[in-house]
């Protein structure tokens, strides 16, 4: 959710009501944990997690150049100030050679208390990836984008559609449920489709969690 709590408390309040139909909330407050604690995002995240929703702190991998020590300081901050159940990985790198660089930053995820690890690719990315990733996100992008996206390549079927994840931003008034659809058409058991544009379309919630929940 890369939105303030202090901006948009609403948005917020809608995610703890709608605890039931979320894999979890990524965290961003700064392209990462910022450099100290923000007491909104503290009450928030704490309000999430006595809803029981798994808190994902955001950390920018860029594609592998970044270096390790400096994800790992991430890691432990969104720890320490936010309590994370795990940690959201961007800008991941997709190709073969790249993938003992993430299976050590996997590694480094999960000793500091990351109990689930999220890469984002944003594109299928070389097998190997989904041997240490609770979730993949094999696509991001918007929906014009989506629309022609190819079909998940075969070896994605040796792995359950709740390992993969497609985040889709752009779409049209009424189509987020078509979005939904096509998602698990194209094994990705989890999504998140958005109407939002430019640079941030996560500031805006998906229009499903606007509904009531039972």
């Amino acid at each position: 959710m890369y939105v303030h709590p202090a901006v948009d408390p609403d948005a917020w309040w809608t995610l703890v009501e709608s605890a039931p139909l979320l894999y979890g909330v990524v965290l961003n407050i700064a392209d990462g944990p910022g450099a100290a604690p923000e007491p909104s995002f503290t009450a928030a995240t704490r309000a999430l997690r006595a809803a029981g929703v798994r808190l994902l702190g955001y950390a920018d991998t860029d594609y592998g150049r970044r270096p390790l020590r400096s994800i790992t300081a991430d890691f432990d901050r969104y720890r320490d100030w936010y309590a994370t159940d795990g940690f959201f990985l961007d800008q991941v790198a997709s190709e073969p050679a790249a993938v003992r660089r993430y299976r050590r930053i996997t590694r480094a995820a999960r000793s500091r208390g990351g109990r689930t690890v999220v890469l984002n690719p944003g594109t299928h990315p070389a097998p190997g990836y989904a041997a240490f990733a609770d979730l993949l996100v094999t696509f991001e992008g918007d929906w014009t984008a989506y629309s022609a996206a190819p079909a998940a390549p075969p070896w994605t079927a040796s792995h359950p559609p709740e390992r993969f994840c497609h985040l889709i931003h752009g779409v049209p008034p009424g189509l987020c449920g078509l979005a939904a659809r096509t998602a698990a058409l194209r094994r990705a058991a989890v999504h998140c489709a958005v109407p939002g544009h430019g640079p941030n379309p996560w500031s805006l919630l998906p229009p499903v969690l606007h509904r009531k929940v039972p």
